[in-house]
């Protein structure tokens, strides 16, 4: 833990406890970790809802945090329904609900039991899916979001010694059946490596490899924040302005955070971009000339794609659009008001920006009943006294600047 600081004295931590093996020793070795600093940890149970057992497994693998004294709670999930990108789906919910919970709690530590073998399946998932350099450094042990530093301190832990911790200090933990299933690729992995342990070999090397190449990806990650610190300035309202030469790394890492993609683009396309850059539409971002009235002469726009953009959603606190909007609301709004884009009535809001149209369509808007409510970024809102609901921007970073460290020995066995 000691190199993912600086903790605050007597640190509250949360620790995502999914009852396997792997998260219910992480939750012992940070109850452990954080008693001996006058802190303490709560573990934050996500039941999916997906299997009716779930439900269950929950309960139990709460009742065995608490014989552990460890504080626990159980974060359901309502609605989520098998079917295509079910992984993915169940990802977003799932720290979709974790962040929530930290945020309620004033938690800033959220810690995930990803270990070595995970890291090694990782690795190879990109491989097959012909990731280059940064994909290929894997997950990184501390990553930095809008609401909690996201850290996985046992990236480098053999999940032997994880089942070794739990059998030392007689906890048991449940098994999902799901880990195995030959229907998904990364339990196909699990099994070709052959290495339940961890410690073997070709994943100690992979996991190695990993670690070099994150070392690397952070030194690349620094270089690219300062070329866009020089030539690029992002703005608020979901564009960005480029003036001069750009790398591709760099367009990339702009292009992502103007889409609110996970990922940055397939790096071909970007290449061609970067060295003649011109009007396009690449992965969800449009690249225009920039109005003289935002840039100097010569300098280029580049804003979400409008054909690109989510559909609306309902507008409650903390609903995110797009990738790119959180709804941050001091008051109530009306009864089924949604945040989307504001699209065609753009045209009649034109007096109140000197955005051009393409960045307009792409603002975030509410409406009630179908009808134009507020933009908050023009401060717009129809009805005279109400408040003006906050939309602050959260899409990804154009870099994380994410350290790669070796963990800590601690209480593992």
């Amino acid at each position: 833990m000691a190199p993912l600081g600086p903790f605050e004295p007597a640190p509250h931590l949360a620790v995502a406890v999914s009852g396997g093996a792997d998260s219910m020793a992480l939750a012992l070795l940070a109850a452990a970790w954080t008693m001996s600093r006058g802190g303490r940890v709560t573990a934050l149970v996500v039941d999916h809802g997906l299997r009716v057992e779930s439900g269950a497994e929950a309960a139990l693998t709460i009742e065995r945090l608490g014989q552990c004294g460890i504080h626990a709670r159980c974060l359901p999930i309502a609605g989520l329904a098998r079917g295509p990108a079910l992984a993915e789906r169940a990802r977003a919910a799932r720290y979709g609900v974790l962040n929530e919970a930290c945020a309620a709690a004033g938690i800033l530590h959220l810690l995930l039991g990803h270990h070595a073998g995970d890291q090694a399946e990782t690795v190879a998932m990109r491989a097959l899916g012909r990731s280059g350099p940064a994909g290929l450094a894997g997950m990184s042990v501390l990553v930095e979001t809008a609401a909690v530093r996201l850290l996985r301190p046992l990236l480098r832990v053999p999940p032997g010694r994880l089942r070794a911790t739990l059998r030392a200090a007689g906890v048991d933990w449940v098994e999902d059946p799901s880990n195995a299933d030959p229907a998904t690729l990364r339990a196909r992995l699990r099994s070709e490596r052959a290495d339940p342990d961890g410690d073997g070999p070709a994943t100690r090397a992979v996991v190695e490899s990993a670690a070099r190449r994150g070392t690397e990806r952070q030194a690349v990650e620094l270089r690219i924040a300062a070329e866009l610190a020089a030539c690029a300035a992002m703005h608020p309202a979901g564009y960005a302005t480029l003036s001069g030469c750009i790398s591709p790394p760099a367009l990339a890492a702009l292009v992502r955070t103007m889409s609110g993609a996970a990922y940055p683009p397939s790096p071909g396309r970007v290449e061609r971009l970067a060295a003649k850059i011109r009007p396009a539409t690449l992965a969800g971002a449009r690249i225009i000339p920039a109005p003289g009235r935002l840039a100097a002469a010569g300098s280029w726009l580049l804003a979400r794609e409008a054909s690109a953009m989510a559909p609306p959603v309902l507008a409650r606190n903390g609903a995110v659009w797009d990738g790119r909007f959180r709804l941050r609301m001091a008051a109530a709004l009306p009864t089924g008001t949604t945040l989307g884009a504001l699209g065609p009535d753009a045209a009649a809001l034109r007096r109140l920006s000197p955005l051009p149209a393409a960045v307009l369509h792409t603002l975030p808007a509410l409406r009630a009943d179908g009808n134009l409510f507020a933009v908050p970024h023009l401060r717009y809102v129809v009805r005279n006294g109400c408040s003006l609901p906050a939309v602050d921007n959260c899409a990804p970073a154009p870099v994380a600047g994410a350290p790669f460290m070796p963990c800590q020995e601690g209480m593992l066995l």
